[in-house]
């Protein structure tokens, strides 16, 4: 659900940064250059989340918080604060802000604390509308952003719930259904969601990979024989069609279903009767037929490989499930579902999982979407000693850790000899600020600008860190 967010920094470019990556996650933002600036469109815009910065020129972002919480008109507020404010940001917690972000940080935290901030903003307004619904209050309208759930299927992104409502109403009638999507993105699931919604739930659902069985031993699986119709027949057998009589039968990979049984396949759509192989009778079914492809059945088709025909039989309803990396904001919904069932299999008790291991699963590309996460989600319960997950107990495969760089003179190198994170971020800061004093001769108002920070905050760091500028060694920097 789009929300509108307000970023308050005196960084200019910083701002600009952070309000870009929330606008591309369908979020409405406005930016705030200081905290008279940020006090002004408070009152104005009424957002639904704030992040600010808590050190700001004239009203700071600390002193904004205790002044509207003082006067309860705080919206839910994430403070931003640079490494080493830590105590002045829990002293924004403690005055009524709802998280902080300790800069600098990774755009996919950002995108997960606000996500966190915004479903618990969302479950404060729903127990305050069920507390004046008891006291004889009208509430007030749900704005719908909650979690959905389908039949085992979780999500709160967009398409999911599009693709739910979808499905709540395709269950309720017997139309054969296409669904497409990349591997891992969970297509069986939603055919046995379509199953479990429909009037035929009592009644079996059976389901076959066509790519995984052998195009010979495939026409039997599917329409069964009769005795002696080959060697190893040594009796009749119901192929899957008949064993799902009255219910569902998924057949996954359909793309991969031979031409010859693509005929046959065609025949029992229309007429909805099957023949044994070896046999001369055909026997009446009444199966709802759901299939899908992790390779677009247009191009199979237009290759030649696919019957036309065929094509438009099965995809009367056409449904697609979206790869994990579109709908990057079902991620910690599906990790917290996927613990709980690992500790109710496995008998592991783990809580939650560690912002920096959040960040990380945000930041991976996941080629193997839902299917690679849940395996991932799995073996970090396992492999986790302590009771929430951190990113020691992440796979390789998903972890992604800065490479040893050396830009040729510049001098920048960033350490790879110590995992401390800030540590790292002090050397990495430290080198980019000496780099560009470098390139400017010495000049703060350059480098403040190449470094898009403000001229305050670079002379802070340069004291901080004891950074001799160009031209001014054994001299303290002028002010």
């Amino acid at each position: 659900m789009t929300a509108s967010i307000l970023v308050a920094d005196d960084e200019a470019a910083f701002a600009r940064l952070i309000s870009k990556q929330l606008t591309r996650a369908g979020h409405v933002t406005s930016v705030a250059s200081d905290g008279n600036d940020a006090l002004r469109k408070i009152e104005l815009l009424q957002p639904d989340l704030v992040l600010i910065d808590v050190h700001m020129p004239g009203l700071t972002g600390l002193e904004l918080v205790e002044r509207l919480s003082a006067a309860g008109k705080l919206p839910p507020t994430i403070v931003m604060s640079a490494y080493g404010n830590l105590e002045t940001a829990l002293r924004a917690v403690r005055a009524g802000a709802m998280d902080f972000l300790s800069k600098p940080f990774r755009l996919p935290e950002v995108e997960l604390k606000v996500e966190v901030a915004l479903e618990k903003a969302r479950q404060t307004r729903g127990t305050r509308r069920e507390s004046g619904t008891r006291r004889g209050i009208a509430p007030q309208p749900d704005d719908g952003a909650e979690p959905a759930m389908f039949h085992n299927m979780v999500g709160r992104s967009d398409v999911m719930r599009t693709l739910f409502t979808k499905l709540q109403r395709v269950a309720r009638f017997d139309s054969t259904v296409l669904i497409s999507g990349e591997s891992g993105t969970g297509k069986e699931l939603v055919a046995k969601a379509i199953h479990a919604a429909s009037p035929r739930a009592t009644e079996k659902f059976v389901a076959v990979n066509c790519g995984a069985i052998p195009a010979n031993l495939l026409e039997s699986e599917l329409f069964g024989h009769v005795r002696g119709a080959f060697t190893d027949a040594t009796s009749d057998r119901k192929g899957l069609f008949e064993q799902a009589h009255g219910g569902t039968l998924f057949l996954d990979e359909i793309v991969d279903l031979p031409l010859q049984l693509q005929v046959k396949l065609l025949r029992v759509l229309q007429e909805g009767e099957i023949r044994r192989v070896g046999g001369n009778k055909d026997t009446a079914v009444d199966v709802r037929v759901l299939a899908a492809s992790a390779v677009p059945a247009r191009d199979r088709v237009r290759d030649g490989r696919f019957r036309e025909d065929l094509f438009y039989r099965l995809s009367v309803i056409d449904l697609h499930v979206a790869a994990l990396r579109d709908r990057l904001e079902d991620i910690p919904l599906l990790v917290q579902y996927t613990v709980e069932g690992a500790n109710r299999r496995l008998g592991t008790d783990i809580t939650g999982v560690h912002p920096h291991a959040m960040a990380q699963l945000m930041a991976h590309s996941w080629p193997g979407n839902v299917r690679e996460l849940q395996n991932v989600i799995e073996q970090a319960c396992v492999m986790s000693e302590t009771r929430e997950i951190g990113v020691d107990a992440l796979p390789a495969s998903v972890v992604h850790r800065p490479e040893p760089r050396d830009d040729g003179d510049n001098g920048l190198r960033l350490p790879v000899d110590s995992l401390s994170i800030p540590h790292a971020i002090e050397a990495t800061e430290r080198a980019l600020i000496e780099v560009a004093l470098q390139r400017t001769d010495g000049n703060r108002t350059h480098a403040a600008r190449l470094l898009e920070i403000s001229q305050r905050s670079l002379l802070n760091k340069i004291q901080r860190y004891g950074i001799d500028i160009p031209g001014t060694v054994g001299r303290p920097p002028k002010h």
